[in-house]
């Protein structure tokens, strides 16, 4: 057996994520993914992020705290950017375009005075899952692991949450994203959608969308804690 399908097979996955997730842990999709990954590390291919935190959203974020879900795409593909966290990067490397656009929106929204990095693990920590549909990618070749069995896994974390829980609010920003709002029950959850906030489409309604705003209401109106969205730093 590979290094790479060994630590995957065995890395670690919060509890309340791995009694939902097991069949799907030990699925024959998952068995293809991990030897995709494996060959491609045989290759001498660098894959983002790295091992250890491919599951950093939902270990930092357990089943039962998910109060916010904000669905990515895949993860940064430059090095040193992702760390498990979609839109978020490790502190010590600059802001990304699509999260600058992220700020300026809630500066426009909310109190929120930009911080000077774009790690967003404080909001994880207080139940926004900041999930990507597709958890791992190649060095500088976006949307590189589309396809490979991710969208199904990601699928069923968004059914989970949807089937178990009531008043979650599903934040859908640009097409790719808004294909799994066709598993949530909008009886029982709230759904926000707009463009995306990339530069090429922020403009074309991601800007005043109001979705910080709207989150903390409908938390509010559901006796849930509000999301503090100020970032410390």
């Amino acid at each position: 057996m590979g290094q790479t399908e060994s630590e995957l097979s065995e890395i670690e996955l919060e509890s309340s994520w791995r009694k939902r997730l097991q069949g799907d842990l030990d699925s024959q999709y998952m068995l293809e993914l991990r030897n995709f990954l494996r060959e491609q590390k045989t290759l001498g291919k660098t894959i983002y992020p790295a091992t250890d935190k491919i599951f950093a959203a939902l270990n930092t974020t357990s089943f039962d705290a998910v109060k916010v879900v904000i669905l990515g795409q895949d993860p940064y593909h430059g090095p040193g950017q992702a760390h498990g966290l979609c839109f978020s990067v490790r502190p010590d490397v600059p802001v990304p375009p699509s999260l600058r656009n992220i700020y300026k929106e809630l500066a426009a929204d909310v109190k929120f005075l930009p911080p000077k990095h774009g790690c967003l693990n404080e909001w994880a920590q207080q139940g926004v899952l900041l999930l990507n549909s597709v958890l791992t990618v190649e060095q500088s070749l976006a949307s590189s692991h589309k396809g490979k069995g991710w969208e199904k896994f990601t699928d069923s974390v968004v059914n989970q949450l949807n089937a178990e829980t009531k008043n979650i609010v599903f934040v859908l920003w640009g097409n790719y994203a808004q294909k799994k709002g066709e598993l949530i029950d909008r009886q029982r959850h709230l759904v926000l959608q707009s463009a995306h906030p990339s530069p090429l489409s922020a403009s074309r309604g991601f800007y005043g969308n109001h979705h910080f705003t709207k989150i903390n209401e409908y938390l509010r109106t559901h006796d849930k804690a509000v999301i503090d969205w100020q970032l410390s730093g």
